[in-house]
């Protein structure tokens, strides 16, 4: 079941980004909001994942640029 639902999102991000590069070369109406549910996912996503590194503490200095 796990391993479906796994598929299920690998080919949902496959076909958002495939919509994303169609729209880039000026696809139909449905490619361009697909498309731009997929930057609007990513950058949630981003976000998220932006924030989840900021909160977990960055004073032990690992992975800095100093």
């Amino acid at each position: 079941m796990g391993v479906l639902v796994l598929a299920g999102i690998l080919l949902l991000a496959t076909v958002g980004c495939v919509c994303v590069v169609w729209a880039s070369r000026g696809g139909p109406r449905w490619v361009r909001v697909v498309s731009a549910v997929t930057l609007g996912v990513a950058g949630i996503v981003k976000a998220l994942v932006r924030g989840m590194g900021t909160s977990k503490g960055s004073s032990s200095g690992a992975g800095s640029d100093d």
